[in-house]
């Protein structure tokens, strides 16, 4: 029998939980390499579309009341109900321990990390949960940075450190699995996608 590999084995509903870090409204002030409206929608997908799959959050954010300030309200919205965001002030989510006792409390081992910024909020506990033995994966479209050079380090680096790059959408339409999924038309409707909602219009055509 091969040796399990993290980049084949697939991701699931059942193995995957979500960590979203530092959406925060001053970090996304500074954000460069996405247009912000961009990557606000594609976090709030994200966080949408993962809850209709009952895949867990973890969200947190840092020296909120201090520096950084709230979440973006877009992604609040996007939240389900009750989900706590954790405020911390370790610059790694991964050194807080109600952050780490959270992904834990989770059971899954597949982590989808997004954050702002990129090659900090989200990179750095995506290489600690990899050491931890997790398969961390980072959603680049969800996730954020202040420059050009800034993000192709941190893509450079993520690289070497094992963590598997990939979008939003593609790692949730991966969890999904099944187009005859009783979840499928929530997910995409979640995921926003603007091919597949035109492709949802021409099926609505056809049926009607």
């Amino acid at each position: 029998m091969s040796e399990r590999s993290k980049y084949l084995e697939p991701v699931t509903r059942e193995n995957a939980a979500v960590v979203l870090v530092d959406h925060q409204i001053g970090l996304l002030s500074g954000v460069r390499d996405i247009p912000v409206a961009e990557l606000k929608h594609n976090v709030a997908a994200l966080a949408r579309a993962a809850t209709a799959l009952d895949i867990p959050l973890v969200v947190t954010t840092t020296a909120a009341d201090s520096m950084w300030g709230p979440t973006a309200p877009e992604l609040v919205e996007a939240l389900p109900a009750g989900q706590k965001i954790i405020d911390r002030s370790s610059v790694n989510a991964w050194h807080d321990d109600r952050v780490r006792e959270a992904v834990e409390a989770t059971g899954r081992r597949k982590l989808i990390f997004a954050g702002v910024s990129l090659e900090v909020c989200a990179a750095l506990p995506a290489y600690a949960a990899t050491a931890a033995g997790y398969d961390a994966y980072v959603a680049v479209d969800a996730s954020g940075t202040f420059s050009p050079a800034k993000r192709e380090a941190g893509l450079a680096r993520m690289q070497q450190a094992g963590v598997i790059l990939s979008d939003y959408a593609t790692l949730i339409v991966e969890a999904l699995g099944d187009n005859a999924a009783p979840e499928a038309g929530a997910v995409y409707a979640a995921l926003d996608m603007p091919f597949a909602v035109l492709v949802g219009q021409i099926s609505a055509a056809h049926r009607s």
